[in-house]
């Protein structure tokens, strides 16, 4: 069909288990009873899933266990495979096959990962096969973590070439304010442009069953909406919702994609998590910003983190705000080696050189 879309829905643990300590299996056959009549119309589904710890602790029956790391990725563990097989089993109930697809940050900082990711997404989609997507919590170590599926989700809808992103939580959208402590807090229906006064506004996660909160959900926004994909924050419980989001039904709060959707190179370079970042100084921010110049080691002041040539790393001013992400030409070490010389004393000082530039143009995306 011509107008069949692309629709990453993606579910909060808050939404899996309807609050409660175990998963609320009756809301979840619900919730793929949408997703199949979509899938039916010809539109492509792909979700992401939390709730793998729920559902270890839940076949464990609620054991007690130190809060360690290596405890929540005993229980991602155990319940993964429990959470797949559900998924696999309520989808077979329409006939239609799901593919698990594992990620980690790992999976997408670096090029030819992210695109190989992409490739088996696409071909998923492709054979009319809905991709399951989760972080693999069981060997992710906090290096190597997106964090939280909000803003998985969000990666996940680049990969996929995503029309809308759809986030399902226990409340019916963004606030001005926290509508379980204030009365007269509203629903905000439509945001063109995500700034700091809507950031203040986004709290943290209250439930203690997930990871993220309004914060990670406008962070998730803010990557999918610079990419070309229209996002919507609403309640999992509203009957119909992933149908109203196809169809344009005013459901929640809407991100409206930015008009100018960045090129597929740069979806990558935004869309993977940092790997370090460096501060620059204010000729370099100038240079940058008024110019449109690359960034030439003169203007580095300090380098933060180790990564390597041909990783997204993030570019601050002096003052710690960021500017720009972009892919890095020399690794940490060769960075702080380099920063503060001009570009010619590159090769005496390394005995080697990628050309004069730290970070290229066109391998940069101004924030």
């Amino acid at each position: 069909m011509n107008n069949s879309q692309t629709l990453v829905v993606k579910l909060g643990t808050s939404v899996l288990t309807g609050g409660s300590l175990r998963l609320n299996r009756a809301h979840i056959v619900e919730l793929v009873r949408q997703c199949a009549h979509q899938h039916a119309l010809g539109h492509r589904i792909i979700i992401v899933t939390s709730g793998a710890i729920a559902a270890g602790r839940e076949h464990l029956n609620y054991p007690e266990l130190p809060t360690t790391i290596a405890s929540k990725q005993l229980l991602a563990a155990v319940g993964q495979s429990r959470l797949i097989q559900l998924w696999e089993q309520l989808f077979s109930i329409y006939g239609i096959n799901i593919g698990q697809m594992l990620l980690t940050r790992a999976d997408l900082e670096d090029r030819e990962r992210f695109l190989n990711a992409r490739d088996t997404m696409l071909a998923l989609l492709d054979n009319h096969i809905v991709p399951v997507i989760n972080e693999n919590d069981a060997v992710a170590t906090a290096e190597i973590k997106v964090g939280d599926n909000d803003n998985l989700s969000a990666l996940a809808a680049i990969l996929g070439g995503a029309d809308k992103l759809l986030l399902l939580t226990d409340q019916p959208g963004l606030f001005t304010a926290d509508p379980r402590h204030n009365p007269d807090a509203e629903l905000i229906r439509e945001v063109h442009s995500i700034d700091d006064a809507l950031r203040a506004i986004a709290g943290d996660s209250i439930s203690g069953l997930g990871t993220g909160g309004m914060a990670t959900k406008l962070q998730a926004a803010d990557v999918a909406c610079r990419a070309g994909i229209d996002v919507i924050i609403a309640a999992g419980i509203k009957p119909g919702v992933i149908g109203d989001v196809i169809n344009d039904v005013s459901v929640g709060t809407r991100f409206h994609a930015q008009p100018s959707p960045l090129e597929s190179r740069k979806r990558w370079i935004f869309g993977a998590p940092p790997a370090g970042e460096i501060s620059v100084d204010d000729g370099a921010v100038q240079a940058m910003l008024e110019r449109g110049s690359s960034l030439l080691p003169k203007g580095i002041k300090n380098v933060i983190g180790n990564f390597s040539r041909g990783e997204v790393i993030r570019i601050r001013n002096l003052a710690g705000r960021d500017l720009a992400h972009g892919v890095a030409r020399y690794n940490s070490d060769a960075l702080r080696m380099i920063a503060g010389y001009h570009s010619q004393e590159i090769d005496s000082i390394l005995g080697y050189e990628y050309g004069p530039v730290a970070v290229h143009r066109d391998d940069m995306i101004i924030s």
